[in-house]
This record gives structure tokens, sequence and C-alpha cells, in this order.
């Protein structure tokens, strides 16, 4: 029976040393679940800082990304922009060259035809009355010289001519007094000249004490009546706008 309660009381023992040393391991595999949990967590949020991480990168790419395609779309139009206006800027120089070399055939026809309009012109001026005789050959010569020079464009040459024959033509329409010079006889008088177009070319000397008339079918100048001074001095008053424009003698030569 004594036997009997020491066993019992061993086998407690044992018992409550079980619980014991069972108790002292669930309290270790809690603790080590527990850093084991934490760990888990730790890398879980290490895993999502990962991936926000990347995926920002991706958005970041993926912006990139549209950006160049956008870019090279832009380049792309751009590019087609440039070769269209490439294209119109040769057709342009193509366009050029072409009036160029028929600018140079022309030349050929035209350089030939200003010079018989100069020599024209001299050969006309030198045969009408002598209005103004010396500076209207000086001009002749200043066109002469222009056509020497390389540095003036030929339209500008041939737009000279042409505002010389203008002016020609307005001696021919236009009532104008000056004063000149008038060789007569060995003499230079010095006179009041007044002219009516290519109609009439008269002189009055400036006492008014005599006036010529030049007579273009002898080349020469022909004193006046007396007579005609006062309708002289009116026209060279009109022509300076001294007085208003009216009907008066002009001393004319018949036609032969």
């Amino acid at each position: 029976m004594f036997n009997k309660k020491i066993q019992m009381s061993l086998v407690a023992s044992a018992l409550a040393g079980s619980f014991a040393l069972a108790g002292s391991a669930a309290a270790t595999d809690l603790k080590d679940l527990h850093q084991a949990n934490t760990q888990i967590q730790r890398a879980a949020v290490q895993s999502q800082e990962k991936i926000n991480t990347i995926y920002e990168q991706t958005q970041e790419l993926l912006g990139e990304y549209r950006s160049v395609v956008d870019q090279t779309d832009n380049l792309k139009v751009y590019n087609d922009f440039l070769a269209t206006l490439v294209a119109d800027q040769q057709r342009q120089i193509d366009r050029i060259q072409r009036q160029i070399d028929g600018l140079e055939k022309t030349n050929q026809g035209t350089v030939p035809l200003m010079f018989r309009m100069i020599d024209s012109l001299e050969q006309f001026v030198k045969a009408d009355i002598p209005l103004r005789t010396d500076r209207r050959l000086e001009r002749v010569e200043r066109l002469r010289e222009l056509m020497s020079r390389s540095d003036v464009q030929r339209s500008e040459q041939f737009r000279q001519i042409l505002e010389a024959y203008e002016i020609e033509m307005g001696y021919g329409t236009e009532l104008a007094a000056f004063q000149g010079t008038l060789a007569l006889g060995g003499n230079d008088i010095t006179v009041d000249f007044v002219h009516l177009g290519r109609l009439a070319l008269m002189a009055v000397a400036l006492d008014n004490s005599a006036a010529w008339v030049y007579n273009k079918g002898t080349g020469s100048w022909e004193s006046l009546a007396a007579s005609y001074i006062p309708s002289i001095g009116n026209f060279i008053k009109m022509a300076r706008r001294e007085a208003t424009l009216e009907m008066d003698r002009v001393p004319l030569f018949a036609a032969e």
C-alpha cells in the first residue's frame, strides 16, 4: 500500500514536470511565432514599398514613353512640313532659273534696242529747236554712261531711258520760261526765253528792247517786230504763274 502511494506520487511528480516543460516550450513557441509574425509583417511592408517604387518607376517610364511617342509624331509632322517647304523652294528656284535663262535671251535683243533708243534720242535733241539743248544732251551722255555700269540693273537702265523720253515729250506740251544766253552776231545777249511746247520758242531782251523767235526751217533766230514784245512778256508771266492763262499773239512760220 505504501509502495502504491509512492508510485502515485512519482507519477504525479512526473506529470507536473511534464506540464511544466510543456508550458515552458509553449511560451517559447509563442515568442518565436510573434517574432516570425513581426518579420513577416516587416517583410510585407518592405515588399509593398518595393512594389510602390516599381509602380512609380513604371508610371514614369510610361509617361516618358508617351512623351517620346508624342514628340515622334510631332517631329514627323514637322519633317513633312519642312519637306513640303523644301519642295516648294526648289520649284521657285527652278522657276527663277528659267526666268534668268529667259532674261539672257531677252537681253540679247533688249540691249541693242536700248542703245538705239539713246542714239535716236540724241539725234532728236540735235534736230529739235534749241530748247535747253546742253542740258538735254548731258542727259543723253548720262544714259550712255549708265549703260556701261555693271552695278545698275538692266531694268533700271531701261527705266531711265523711258524717263528721258517722257521728259522730251513734256517739252512739247509745257509752257515754260527760263533765263539764258542768246548768241547773235558774235555777241552773247542775256535774255528771257519762253516756249509754247514746240510750237514756238521766243526770246526777249531783259530791257524789252528787242525780241526774237527761232525759225526751225532755217535753224536760226529771227528778229520780231516790237509789237510782239508785250505778247512775249505776257507768256513769260503766265509761265511763271504771275498771270492767268489766256490767248495772245504767237509768231508762227508757215509750213513749206
